[in-house]
């Protein structure tokens, strides 16, 4: 499907808080997601965000200018008022796709109380010079996802005969050899990947992955109602899940059950306040395509507003709307 790519503070100013797909994100601890850009270069058959070039539900992909970017992270630093801040790079994909990466993290690593500069990717965009840039310009840890060692099945879970397992292996063992320290975390689907997480196991226990941090963080294949789902596989439940990993930690001798302390996250009271309650009517402007089919975003008291429904709204017009959900000032609303 054919996309049309915003360059947020180029082609538009948008606001940076309020769309999931980009900006910055506070949920009320001393980790704040940055998001440079939305899209994916693969397409994993169990996204929970239905991204990649097979997505069928997104039609916006969208890059955010840096400097602009680092406006906002350095805003939202100053608020938090936290002596232990961390800049969790991510996105609905792949932030890598974003050709500045190492300026955002040099520029965020010149902010007063930033402990930590984390990003999640795939690694298949990076190669050993842009690994040594990014752990150069400050970069902390990376969080690989590697969800099989096996070459043929490591193509059905990335969705694409393109993927090669073998690159992301020589990311792994050099970002081990930099500064920066590597978490691999693969996503653990019953029936499918198991026999490759025990050698991911391995694989991250001989590469020397985790010098500060856990070095595996195995995630639970999860089921989101708009995201792709594998055939035939289930969703286990999380006391199973959790029984699983106390096996593996027992025959490996590693960590595998973590919490947010493992990773120095806690709880603070400096959160960004909501400007909209939740059902409030409010009168936004049109400003730039919807990340999904038949969605708009609307801008109001800063705030960015993802428009549902929204097919025959012209761009430019103002439309009255109710908030739908609020949480996380993350906004979706309905034209009223």
């Amino acid at each position: 499907m054919k996309r049309q790519i915003v360059w947020i503070g180029r082609d538009v100013e948008l606001p940076l808080i309020g769309c999931i797909a980009f900006g910055v994100i506070d949920r009320g601890t001393n980790l704040l997601q940055i998001r440079p850009a939305s899209g994916c270069n693969l397409c994993c058959p169990f996204c929970s965000v239905d991204e990649g070039p097979c997505s069928k539900t997104r039609v916006t992909q969208y890059f955010v200018e840096v400097d602009y970017l680092l406006e906002y992270a350095k805003a939202l630093a100053r608020m938090k008022n936290s002596e232990n801040l961390e800049m969790h790079i991510d996105g609905c994909g792949e932030p890598s796709i974003h050709p500045n990466l190492s300026d955002l993290v040099q520029g965020l690593s010149e902010i007063e109380n930033v402990k930590i500069i984390s990003m999640q990717t795939n690694g298949t965009l990076l190669n050993e010079r842009e690994v040594e840039e990014l752990s150069e310009a400050g970069l902390t840890r990376f969080n690989l996802t590697i969800n099989a060692l096996d070459d043929e099945l490591a193509k059905i879970l990335a969705g694409t005969e393109r993927y090669d397992v073998h690159k992301v292996v020589r990311i792994a063992e050099a970002i081990s050899e930099s500064s920066s320290d590597l978490l691999i975390a693969p996503v653990w689907m019953e029936g499918v990947n198991d026999l490759e997480i025990l050698k991911i196991i391995e694989f991250a226990k001989e590469i020397g992955a985790g010098k500060n941090f856990p070095p595996l963080g195995i995630q639970n294949y999860l089921i989101h109602r708009m995201g792709r789902k594998m055939k035939g596989i289930r969703q286990v439940p999380w006391r199973f899940f959790y029984e699983k990993l106390r096996k593996l930690e027992e025959e490996h001798k590693i960590k595998l059950i973590l919490s947010p302390k493992d990773f120095g996250i806690e709880k603070i009271s400096q959160v960004l306040p909501l400007a909209f309650r939740k059902f409030e009517k409010t009168t936004v402007k049109i400003e730039a395509p919807g990340w999904m089919k038949g969605e708009a975003l609307g801008v109001a008291r800063d705030r960015v507003i993802t428009v549902v429904d929204a097919e025959n709204i012209e761009m430019g017009s103002k439309v009255k709307v109710r908030i739908l959900s609020n949480k996380h000032n993350i906004y979706v609303a309905r034209a009223v």
